[in-house]
């Protein structure tokens, strides 16, 4: 299963945020298990750098994006995903259609976020974190 993670997820596991962090970081350990891919996009490791760095120091940060690195694969986001979001008028955040589309371009079979309603107009599942482990792995 290929598993697309939002930044708000990958935030929450870096930063160890709670609520979420217990769930997310669940979520996050399913890396190591047989079948199961995570990816994430370029954007979102971007997004959740930028936010490790606010919590700690540069240097820090770079290592736990390293760390979270060499568990999850990198979507592409080139110039076939951008003309995609672009013609899509279902897509109003610039951002998120990026995401979706560089998602679908690495056949992901989901996506995880708790900004469900920023993926409303996907076809693929978009679950929250507790949603997707109650529905896909418990």
């Amino acid at each position: 299963m290929r598993i697309f993670l939002d930044a708000n997820i990958l935030v929450s596991v870096l930063n160890k945020e709670y609520p979420l962090f217990p769930i997310s970081s669940r979520v996050f350990s399913l890396a190591d298990r047989s079948g199961i891919s995570l990816y994430t996009s370029p954007i979102c490791l971007a997004i959740a750098f930028y936010f490790s760095e606010k919590k700690s120091d540069s240097d820090i940060a770079k290592l736990k994006i390293e760390m979270l690195s060499k568990k999850i694969s990198m979507t592409v986001v080139d110039q076939m995903v951008c003309d995609h979001m672009l013609s899509d008028r279902q897509v109003q955040d610039f951002e998120d259609g990026l995401k979706y589309y560089s998602a679908l371009g690495s056949d992901c079979e989901v996506i995880v976020t708790e900004d469900l309603g920023g993926f409303y107009y996907s076809k693929i599942p978009v679950l929250g974190c507790e949603d997707f482990l109650k529905e896909y792995i418990f």
